[in-house]
């Protein structure tokens, strides 16, 4: 029998080839990208990785009592999560950038569209669908993080400590999209399989346009 996981990876196969196929990935994972493109990555980063732990927390207040059980899942998310964007301007620092810039700027049209478009889901629809965003990112950061941080510190010669988030999603991912697969192979009711599905699907997209608007 198919499991809900296995079919939310089946059901949104032709998004994730959309991201995976964006030319900053295919070169990072190949011959590395420029210092500037590693370092634009981070700034747009910082942009949706700053949200995650306020809509963990609007995600866990919107749960309702029949799933307290979620509720518990969501506040050790929170635990694992909590200022990782933090670690971000750090590499920024480590890569000769201005992190409190980076701070106080506006995010590219995707990411901004991305988190509009899950804070708004979240708030107004329905909070299960917040685990498609979950399957998207931490999906991705299994898949490539860890690869791609070995590819571009050795053609940009830069520290290690430029590159603490990649080293530990790429790490800490592995363990979260385990937990991550049992979550959602508990949740059974059909409208919140398919908002998790219908938000993978347009976050796949969101995403992938963020990486196409950081090379061409």
């Amino acid at each position: 029998m198919t499991t809900f996981y296995e079919r939310l990876q089946q059901e949104t196969e032709t998004e994730r080839q959309y991201l995976l196929s964006s030319p900053l990935i295919v070169a990072a994972m190949k011959d590395g990208i420029t210092h500037a493109e590693y370092v634009a990555f981070l700034e747009q980063a910082y942009h949706h990785v700053k949200h995650t732990t306020p809509l963990l927390m609007a995600v866990g207040s919107r749960i309702p009592e029949k799933n307290e059980w979620l509720r518990e899942k969501i506040a050790h998310y929170i635990e694992e999560e909590v200022g990782h964007q933090e670690w971000i301007l750090n590499d920024i620092r480590a890569c000769g950038g201005d992190a409190e810039v980076v701070r106080h700027a506006t995010p590219s049209l995707p990411v901004e569209l991305m988190i509009s478009y899950i804070w708004d889901f979240v708030s107004r629809r329905n909070p299960a669908g917040f685990f498609g965003m979950v399957y998207v990112l931490e999906g991705t950061s299994v898949n490539v993080a860890t690869q791609a941080a070995d590819k571009i510190r050795a053609s940009l010669s830069l520290p290690k400590n430029a590159f603490s988030y990649l080293y530990s999603h790429g790490s800490l991912d592995i363990e979260h999209i385990d937990f991550f697969e049992g979550i959602v192979n508990r949740i059974d009711d059909a409208k919140d399989q398919a908002d998790i599905i219908h938000v993978a699907r347009i976050i796949f997209r969101l995403y992938g346009d963020m990486f196409r608007s950081l090379k061409s």
